[in-house]
């Protein structure tokens, strides 16, 4: 895809255009046709956090994290709650989920998830910006678009993100984060419906920037359409094989789009 020269009539700054090369690609011009549509269809824009917005956890592993959880279990007297596989587990939610499937609205669950939580605050000053997130996000928003974030992290800790970046005041205070029942994280579609409610926004008129399965069923269960984010081959195919149609490998091309769209209406 090339924009159009400049001097040259065109819709709009950065409009796209479909070269002959990609346009007898098939597959490229049938998914660059409906990157376009799902974009222009979108006055209410979902982004999930961890992935389509930053890496959290770039400078603090994730692993680290589930096993300082773990340790932190320990040392109450509770390593007999978890597994030995859970123990291991690269992902502090499964540690999380693991104490809550046997002590549901617990005030361990309560404790353990305040951790989790100063986890990720720490992790905030060393987390790397996904490329083009943050210029897409401030022209979303201005061209109208209402955004907001629906994520399994603590909304402390994407605000806290979103500050630092002055990234803030393009979501506040639409920022829908872990809740304390942990069941109704995604793939439950709660923190979405939530948001739709919250912006009075129908689902169609909606759009879900998401990087995992679970972003993908719980946008089908609130009936908004998923834009997919990889970042790597692992990460597509893992999202396509879910049911996932429109991917991008990165969301420069959202940019571009979105800058074309001059007859954007929020």
């Amino acid at each position: 895809m090339v924009r159009h020269p400049l001097g040259n009539h065109h819709d709009g700054p950065d409009t796209l255009l479909v070269t002959p090369d990609a346009m007898g690609a098939g597959p490229v011009a049938a998914e660059t046709a409906n990157l376009q549509e799902v974009i222009r269809r979108a006055r209410v824009i979902l982004f999930d956090f961890d992935g389509p917005i930053c890496r959290l956890f770039a400078g603090h592993s994730a692993e680290t994290m589930a096993k300082d959880l773990v340790e932190w279990l320990e040392r109450q007297g509770l390593r007999g709650l978890l597994t030995e596989e859970e123990r291991v587990h690269p992902d502090p939610m499964a540690v999380l989920y693991a104490v809550n499937r046997r002590h549901p609205h617990s005030d361990l669950v309560v404790e353990l998830e305040e951790r989790l939580t100063q986890l990720e605050l720490k992790a905030v000053p060393s987390a790397w910006p996904t490329e083009f997130a943050d210029p897409l996000i401030r022209t979303w928003s201005a061209v109208g678009a209402r955004l907001a974030i629906a994520t399994n992290n603590s909304a402390r800790t994407v605000a806290s993100y979103l500050e630092s970046r002055g990234l803030i005041g393009c979501f506040a205070p639409n920022i829908y984060g872990r809740t304390k029942e942990l069941h109704r994280l995604k793939p439950d579609p709660y923190c979405l419906v939530r948001a739709l409610k919250a912006m009075g926004a129908a689902p169609h008129d909606a759009l879900m920037i998401g990087d995992t399965p679970t972003d993908f069923h719980a946008a089908r269960q609130a009936g908004v359409p998923l834009l997919g984010y990889a970042r790597d081959a692992e990460r597509e195919r893992e999202l396509r094989s879910t049911g996932a149609e429109v991917v991008v490998s990165s969301l420069e091309p959202v940019l571009h789009i979105v800058r074309g769209e001059v007859g954007f209406r929020g």
